[in-house]
């Protein structure tokens, strides 16, 4: 059975579908993870004391919907729209990036939130 989470901020709950890599079974198993947010054009992210490397498969430019882990900054991205180094619509995030699960919230809606909100990820059992 497929592993999800529920990302919480502000009054948003976005339930998240993780893969099978290193990064989501890590950051799984640290679980709950309590932050505050940052903003950087139309992407948030936040801190974590999660420690993975960067995988194969890393990328700086992600779909809609993909959830990631940033392991320079130590933290949790997601990405929803332009950022201040995006070429047209691309969602770039400043350096590559492990994909470790997905969403079908509009994650548009996110447009609202602000640094230093209070943003939880927890387990669905």
């Amino acid at each position: 059975m497929q592993k999800k989470s529920r990302i919480i901020i502000k009054n948003f709950e976005i339930i998240v579908k993780l893969n099978s890599s290193l990064t989501a079974e890590k950051i799984w198993n640290s679980l709950p993870i309590v932050s505050k947010t940052n903003t950087w054009g139309n992407e948030i992210y936040f801190n974590t004391s999660i420690d993975v490397k960067l995988e194969k498969e890393s990328k700086d430019v992600v779909e809609f919907g993909e959830i990631v882990y940033w392991p320079t900054g130590k933290a949790i991205a997601i990405g929803f729209g332009k950022t201040p180094i995006s070429l047209k619509d691309e969602i770039r995030l400043a350096s590559k990036c492990n994909v470790w699960a997905h969403t079908d919230f509009d994650l548009k809606n996110l447009v609202t939130v602000v640094g230093g909100e209070t943003i939880t990820v927890e387990k669905v059992t």
